[in-house]
């Protein structure tokens, strides 16, 4: 691996824009060691990659050690300003481009991406030095200026799309959360084929009615629970029961799932056809388990007397409205839920009881 004055990799050589690159695997011990990160504080424009956000480092420590047989981590791109030599295994055919990469010990290595995973690593090895045998893939540009580092950062960047939050809890099988959210979109019958389980928004013409993020967001905060939390068995069936009750107490959701109405005349009518009903119901739903216990069905029966049109503006506007469109601030969420605790008869918070004075100064005011 290495040696007095190099560092030696067995590697693949490719080509792109004319330029030759090479990808190596590179044992997770030595990552910490070659990829200094340079915590001086420079101005942007003469840096080449985004200052180190060490919020994110503990989280993705913490995923490697505890998912130490099942984890995976993408290939970290560096560029590399040195004297590299490829010795290839053959002159000719296939094997010509597999071979050693030889890199001086004097180089200056550079992240281009994935300084958070080379963080993650050093902090993962000294809690599980274990993990220092196992490897990563490294692809290597060789580069000799910060101007060509920084458009390769800005390249690698260009096309990346977060994934939505409704595909992430699609295919989070850790998550007990993900997995119950999954459970409530298959399982409750108003939900069941009714759920946008890619997109964490829903376009004006869907035939669905919520998305998988907001079922996931909104049970997360019926049960008080905080993200990647733990969900007890009687939990989950809490939850399972607690939306198939609300799906039976608004009979838009029903006429929806038996296609007796359209998703879309219900998002332009409805306020319950949007992710701000759903939280609201479930902060709602939450106290009123905490404090109706075992009466919480009969209390939250009273969602039937509830006028979920958009066109009463009376009870809406600067609730779920501001100036006759639908607002998703906090805010307003909690403004929401204050109608639903009051028509189920459970009690407002401090902090509820607070946001509804200013609620009604503002609207004297606007009077």
């Amino acid at each position: 691996m290495a040696s007095e004055n190099w560092l030696s990799f067995t590697g693949i050589r490719g080509i792109q824009a004319g330029r030759e690159y090479y990808t190596v695997m590179c044992p997770l011990k030595i990552i910490p060691k070659i990829f200094m990160f340079d915590e001086v504080e420079l101005p942007p424009d003469l840096r080449a990659q985004r200052t180190l956000n060490k919020g994110r480092v503990p989280e993705m420590s913490r995923y490697l050690i505890e998912n130490q047989y099942s984890y995976i981590f993408s290939s970290i791109t560096a560029s590399v300003d040195g004297d590299v030599q490829f010795q290839p295994f053959a002159e000719s055919g296939e094997e010509s481009d597999a071979g050693r990469l030889m890199i001086p010990m004097n180089a200056r290595f550079l992240i281009n991406d994935g300084q958070h995973r080379r963080a993650a690593i050093e902090s993962a090895l000294k809690e599980m030095p274990e993990l220092g045998d196992e490897s990563l893939s490294v692809v290597f540009f060789v580069d000799a200026g910060l101007k060509r580092s920084q458009q390769m950062f800005a390249d690698l960047n260009r096309h990346a799309v977060r994934p939505t939050q409704s595909i992430g809890v699609l295919y989070d099988h850790r998550d007990d959360l993900s997995r119950l959210a999954r459970r409530i979109a298959d399982e409750v019958l108003v939900f069941k084929g009714m759920i946008e389980f890619e997109k964490s928004s829903i376009s004006a013409r869907s035939n669905k009615l919520h998305t998988l993020s907001n079922i996931y967001n909104a049970t997360k905060t019926l049960l008080g629970k905080t993200k990647h939390a733990k969900v007890k068995p009687s939990e989950e069936k809490l939850a399972l029961e607690f939306w198939e009750h609300v799906g039976n107490q608004i009979p838009d959701w029903q006429l929806a799932a038996t296609k007796k109405i359209s998703c879309s005349e219900l998002r332009k009518e409805c306020i319950h056809a949007h992710g701000l009903a759903l939280q609201a119901v479930a902060i709602a739903g939450a106290a009123t388990i905490s404090e109706g216990g075992k009466n919480w069905k009969a209390k939250m029966s009273k969602l039937k007397e509830v006028d979920w049109s958009r066109s009463n503006t009376k009870l809406w506007e600067g609730r779920a409205l501001v100036a006759g469109r639908l607002s998703k601030a906090q805010i307003h969420v909690t403004l929401t839920a204050n109608v639903i605790k009051k028509c189920v008869g459970i009690t407002l918070s401090a902090k509820e009881k607070e946001a509804e004075q200013r609620f009604r100064q503002v609207r004297k005011q606007a009077a």
